[in-house]
């Protein structure tokens, strides 16, 4: 498989994984964009968020799970869950990821 993601989850790519258990995978963002950024990530590849929800919505609900505990982890008192949905969004590797950022204030609107 050529999935990016799906090689991290397979331990043939190094990450520094912060979380896991059957369902999901976190690690740190490799070009973090806040002082916390974190990517959590099904371990079932579906493209993109709205597929996770059709497909699976135990590893949706996974997913969130784990990006709060988490900020608790990471210590942050507020903090922001994005999805990118397409090229369009922003979205790289098409892969369904949540990133989990906090450390700082965010600015809203977000770009």
């Amino acid at each position: 498989m050529s999935c990016l993601f799906c090689k991290i989850i397979a331990g043939e790519i190094p990450a520094q994984i912060k979380y896991q258990d059957e369902l999901v995978v976190a690690f740190a963002d490799i070009n973090p964009q806040a002082p916390v950024h974190i990517l959590v990530i099904p371990k079932l590849h579906v493209e993109n968020a709205a597929e996770l929800a059709a497909q699976s919505p135990a590893a949706l609900t996974a997913v969130f799970t784990a990006a709060d505990q988490l900020a608790k982890t990471e210590g942050l008192t507020g903090y922001r869950t994005i999805f990118n949905t397409g090229a369009d969004a922003g979205q790289s590797v098409f892969h369904a990821h949540l990133h989990l950022m906090g450390g700082r204030g965010l600015a809203w609107p977000p770009g």
